[in-house]
């Protein structure tokens, strides 16, 4: 029997990040008066260093904002495009089948997280009045850097993983002279508790901190990155980093009860989490009792018909029309709804990638502004390719790009890649009452999901919604496949009703990091705000 972890409350402010760490670094800025953009500025900077296998400096991220000065809800597009010199003429004369998962080739997107945090920041200081300078954010993460920090288990892990020499096209990263230099001890991962230290990350936060954003996209430092990324034949050039902008935008939604849901607009899978939450608009689920064979049943099928929207469509906007108020219209929602009210099986989906090792964290403040954030540099460990001398592990979201020209995704040069991430916030009465969002590729729309419904429709408090027993549909790892994962805590009875149902069950370990680090922060009616933290991560929700 899983022993659930305390909620965490509180009165005035509360963040939530899967590395406690990090966690530490936002309620510290929160505490001494800083808002909640900024204290998710000290968290994205703290969890890029503390996390590097998941994300960091070199990779991208999409940020929900409220202000409660005004009641606006912004998104903001951090993420970024391919390099003027990507083609797919280009991976072809290399002999490329599919543009290489690891290694220089691999990084073809400028990253953008750096620029995200400077976007939010800058919003911040116009609307919300700023009480830290952009340095005092990124003290923490310099800090951890120079001196160092426990490694954890999910980073020996992933490292360990990730030196399969049986893999070598996508494992045995200990081939890339500078990953090995940083990551690996006398060839090795360095073991649980070891201090890692990453000099030179550390110095080139100092710089940025010092310096600004701008200072990573246009000046010495970017011309070291570029050099060192040219000469093993990457793509990427010191144009492509000056071009470099963050979109602060509208963000998308749907109803769900008497909620508003929110969340970022292509080219992310935001769709499909609100597609899927449109679907379940046209499901009374007090009917359908939490945990039952249906419960998963409505919420796999609902997973497919989403999906398979999102692919038909989902690249960035500025290349095609998306047609996002169809795919979200309540006539589509009640259409899907008949379907699987009718038992219908979607049938499986064609193979694709969109994997990924993420980190979602969240802020609130006592002034009731809230952030939802994610942070990525795709798969664990990215490209593994780090620019000699600057600690920036390069990510590598650009190799989900498709060298077949009729394809929603092709590769183009400056455009935007289909993007897996998507951090999610619900409104209530003009206000937030619950930001949400996980980790984990395509199990990010299927856990935001699982979240919402048993808060928002079940009544959980945010902790046991987090813990309770989770799925994942399908092909996240890459094959053809209708496997239904489902945590072994699902009673054997329910997977023998879904195979019924016509799912192929596949069950899992409890309570396994295969699921994802999913984050939620709950606020009352009265203002008390309920923070959660997953057990499948490191994670931590701290309040004051």
């Amino acid at each position: 029997m899983v022993q659930y972890r305390a909620t965490t409350m509180a009165r005035k402010g509360m963040v939530t990040s899967p590395h406690y760490l990090a966690s530490q670094a936002g309620l510290y800025v929160l505490k001494e008066g800083g808002n909640a953009i900024e204290a998710a500025i000290a968290m994205a900077s703290t969890i890029a260093v503390v996390y590097p296998h998941m994300n960091g400096i070199g990779g991208d991220n999409f940020w929900l904002i409220y202000n409660a000065k005004n009641g606006e809800i912004k998104a903001i597009n951090g993420s970024g495009k391919s390099g003027e010199k990507a083609s797919i003429e280009f991976y072809r004369s290399q002999g490329c089948e599919s543009i290489p998962a690891r290694g220089p080739l691999a990084a073809n997107t400028v990253p953008g997280a750096v620029r995200g945090w400077d976007t939010a920041y800058r919003y911040g200081q116009e609307k919300m009045g700023s009480t830290k300078s952009w340095g005092n954010l990124l003290e923490q993460a310099v800090q951890y850097a120079k001196e160092g920090f426990p490694v954890t288990p999910s980073q020996h892990r992933w490292t360990k993983i990730n030196l399969d020499e049986e893999d070598s096209t996508f494992r045995a990263l200990g081939r890339f002279e500078e990953f090995a230099r940083i990551f690996l001890k006398d060839g090795k991962p360095y073991e649980v508790g070891d201090i890692f230290i990453q000099e030179d990350l550390a110095n080139t936060l100092e710089l940025i901190a010092r310096n600004g954003a701008d200072y990573y996209y246009d000046s010495e430092l970017t011309e070291r990155m570029v050099e060192d990324l040219q000469k093993h034949g990457g793509l990427l050039t010191t144009d492509d980093f000056k071009n470099h902008t963050s979109e602060l935008m509208e963000p998308i939604s749907v109803p769900y009860r008497d909620c508003i849901a929110y969340n970022l607009p292509p080219n992310t899978q935001g769709i499909a989490s609100l597609s899927i939450l449109n679907i379940l608009n046209h499901f009374n689920m007090e009917e359908i009792e939490e945990g039952s064979a249906m419960y998963y049943h409505v919420l796999t099928e609902a997973v497919k018909h989403a999906f398979r929207d999102r692919d038909k469509y989902l690249t960035d906007p500025a290349f095609i029309h998306i047609p996002v108020g169809d795919l979200l219209s309540p006539e589509r929602g009640a259409a899907y709804a008949e379907k699987i009210r009718n038992h219908s099986n979607a049938g499986t989906l064609p193979a694709m990638d969109p994997k990924g090792d993420t980190v979602w964290f969240a802020a609130v403040d006592e002034e009731g502004n809230a952030v939802s954030c994610i942070q990525s540099i795709y798969h664990e460990f990215g490209s593994a390719f780090i620019p000699e001398g600057t600690g920036v592990l390069l990510q590598n979201r650009g190799c989900f790009f498709s060298l077949d020209e009729k394809h929603v995704n092709s590769l183009k040069p400056r455009k935007r890649s289909f993007h897996t991430l998507n951090s999610a916030m619900m409104m209530k009465n003009g206000r937030p009452v619950l930001i949400y969002g996980t980790m984990g590729g395509e199990g990010q729309p299927q856990t935001q999901a699982l979240l919402a419904t048993r808060i928002i429709d079940y009544g959980m408090n945010v902790q046991e919604a987090i813990e309770a027993p989770r799925f994942l549909y399908g092909r996240t790892w890459g094959a053809d496949s209708n496997t239904l994962k489902v945590e072994s805590r699902i009673p054997e009875k329910v997977r023998r009703e879904l195979e019924r149902y016509g799912h192929v069950v596949e069950a899992v370990e409890e309570l396994t990091e295969l699921m994802g680090h999913a984050g939620a922060i709950y606020i009352d009616e009265k203002g008390v705000k309920y923070g959660g933290a997953d057990p499948r991560g490191d994670g931590m929700a701290l309040g004051y």
